[in-house]
């Protein structure tokens, strides 16, 4: 078996790599049976030098390889023919632009494993860059509110080496006395929480939350059956809103009177309720007037998030009265981070994370003959066909959807 780290190249670029010189080396040592390659690439986080130091070869064909390893979509003309590949398709819920890009796999009789279906059988994600889009947006968030009230200067991550050095530029800050928001609790929102544990911000109870003002900054972590309801009156349940969310209603709005700064680091499933909407935000109790977006639904369930923003220009503003976007600092209007691409600010840190969930979780599948499904129930593609798992994209793949 022998495995391939490609060049990303897929524009803007992207820094991350699947596995760290170091990973590489863990999997090497642990299953002797592997054989590695690694595509020069002058983009990546780690140099080449980086990996040949480690004892690992770094080449610019890697057309004997069996199992490529990347992260951003391959673009059809670098898709190597009868290769299994790894990598985010974004093609799983129908992505119109990426149509040619699944049809292109399916024709190049590949087989094609996208990072966001290996699954647990309970259907839980194993591997991600969630935690790092949680650390980057909360972190964001504070930025955009330094800057707008003249409080403080943050740095971009993209200029700071690590983790552990944005966490040393927080420090420096002092947070004012507002109420902060976290939806979620899954790897984005401890992500998120991780820095405003760091900030020694105080976590409170929704109930404290909902009836009490404080004398110093507070956050409280929501879930969905804190935000949503059950339209009927009845107690909702967790699991059958999973399942059905259409009896459900939202519930945002008690927290959205009582919040200064909303950090969304949600998962928002198909027919659920929104949090917001755009007249909501216009109600004159809405408080909320910071928004840190990780999840980053356009025109969807946090209604301020009208578009992706960029690392390059992470803030907008949006003025709830003409729905319009304005200054991200500009008076009365609701400031909002929504960059989609958040773990490429902390490459390094977000390849390592990354690179140690895949090293525990998929590479053992292809030496213990797949023992817990792992890769069957994440294979896309076969011999030319979808999977049965994978079928409903039959009609997306057709042109029909």
């Amino acid at each position: 078996m022998k495995f391939a780290i490609i060049k990303e190249r897929k524009n803007p670029p992207d820094r991350r790599v699947v596995f760290s010189p170091n990973d590489l080396k863990q999997l090497i040592t642990k299953f002797p049976a592997a054989d590695v390659v690694v595509e020069a690439s002058d983009i990546r986080v780690f140099k080449d030098s980086d990996y040949q130091s480690q004892g690992i070869q770094v080449s610019d064909n890697i057309s004997d390889a069996d199992v490529m390893f990347g992260v951003k979509e391959v673009p059809i003309e670098a898709l190597i023919p009868n290769k299994k590949y790894f990598f985010f398709s974004h093609t799983i819920k129908k992505q119109p632009y990426n149509r040619k890009l699944l049809k292109a796999i399916l024709d190049k009789n590949i087989e094609m494993y996208d990072h966001e279906t290996i699954v647990k059988q309970s259907g839980a994600r194993l591997i991600g860059f969630g935690r790092y889009a949680g650390l980057v947006g909360a972190y964001n968030g504070f930025r955009a509110l330094g800057l707008r009230d003249n409080l403080f200067e943050l740095p971009k991550v993209e200029n700071l080496k690590d983790l552990d050095e944005v966490k040393s530029e927080l420090d420096k800050i002092t947070v004012p006395n507002i109420k902060i928001l976290l939806s979620g609790t899954g790897k984005v929102a401890k992500g998120a929480k991780e820095i405003l544990d760091h900030l020694k911000i105080k976590e409170v109870s929704d109930a404290l939350y909902l009836t009490s003002e404080f004398t110093e900054p507070v956050y409280c972590m929501v879930d969905v059956m804190e935000y949503s309801k059950r339209k009927d009156g009845k107690v909702g349940d967790k699991w059958a809103f999973y399942k059905d969310a259409s009896g459900y209603k939202s519930n945002f709005m008690p927290y959205a009177k009582q919040t200064d700064f909303f950090i969304a680091g949600h998962f928002f499933g198909d027919g659920a309720p929104y949090l917001f909407t755009r007249e909501d935000a216009k109600d004159p109790g809405f408080r909320i007037n910071l928004v840190a977006d990780i999840s980053c639904d356009i025109d969807g369930p946090v209604a301020t998030t009208i578009r992706p923003s960029t690392i390059a220009d992470p803030f907008y503003g949006y003025n709830a009265k003409t729905e319009k976007e304005v200054a991200f600092n500009a008076k009365d209007a609701i400031t909002v981070m929504a960059v989609d691409n958040l773990p490429c600010e902390l490459p390094k840190d977000a390849s390592e994370g990354f690179g140690d969930m895949f090293l525990k979780h998929v590479i053992p599948a292809f030496f213990n003959g797949d023992a817990d499904g792992v890769l069957k129930r994440a294979k896309i593609t076969e011999n030319g066909k979808l999977t049965k798992r994978f079928s409903y994209l039959q009609d997306y793949v057709d042109g029909k959807e």
